[in-house]
């Protein structure tokens, strides 16, 4: 056991030993993200996107192009939805893409907000990442291919997987039927 959560620890570190940002702000489940300014924000279109960085810093807060476009990480357990257990869905805050659903997040202890799958295939992509000394698999959206965060092989069934992801570059829409916890 003790060996298992060294590992996890591990893992943990791995990640925040990447480009730290400080981290937004804790705030309530009404959070709604960086869709005022920013045209390619859709919550319906799938559409891949093709936008340069240039275009993404002018419509972008610094913060989320921070992450998503040059793949900086915030800090661990600062995120506004590393210990968040509202029930709706994830999108990216960048474009507005569906990415998780609230019943694919764990608490995984690690700091940031994890998740055991994605909403549906295409709604991430993977990549290889050899940064820092360190073989990772990278999560990106599929939409407008903006860091996430990273993808681990320590999450629970059924998939074992866990989508380590940054708040900053998440929005959350609580699901208007069911009431949060």
């Amino acid at each position: 056991m003790i060996r298992l959560s060294f590992l996890m620890f591990l893992a943990c570190i791995g990640v925040a030993s990447c480009q730290t940002q400080p981290a937004a702000p804790k705030a309530e489940a009404k959070l709604v993200g960086t869709k005022g300014q920013n045209p390619y924000y859709s919550r319906t279109d799938t559409t891949k996107l093709h936008v340069s960085n240039a275009e993404w810093k002018k419509v972008l807060p610094e913060s989320v192009y921070l992450i998503a476009r040059t793949k900086s990480t915030e800090r661990a357990f600062t995120g506004k939805y590393w210990d968040f257990e509202g029930i709706g869905t994830y999108y990216c805050a960048a474009c507005g893409n569906a990415l998780f659903r609230s019943d694919s997040k764990f608490a995984s202890s690690c700091g940031w907000p994890s998740f055991f799958e994605a909403l549906r295939p295409n709604a991430v992509k993977y990549e290889s990442d050899n940064t820092y000394g360190m073989v990772r698999t990278e999560v990106l959206c599929g939409r407008c291919d903006g860091h996430l965060g990273h993808i681990f092989d320590d999450g629970p069934e059924p998939t074992g997987k866990r989508f380590c992801m940054n708040s900053i570059v998440l929005d959350f829409e609580p699901d208007p039927t069911l009431k949060s916890k």
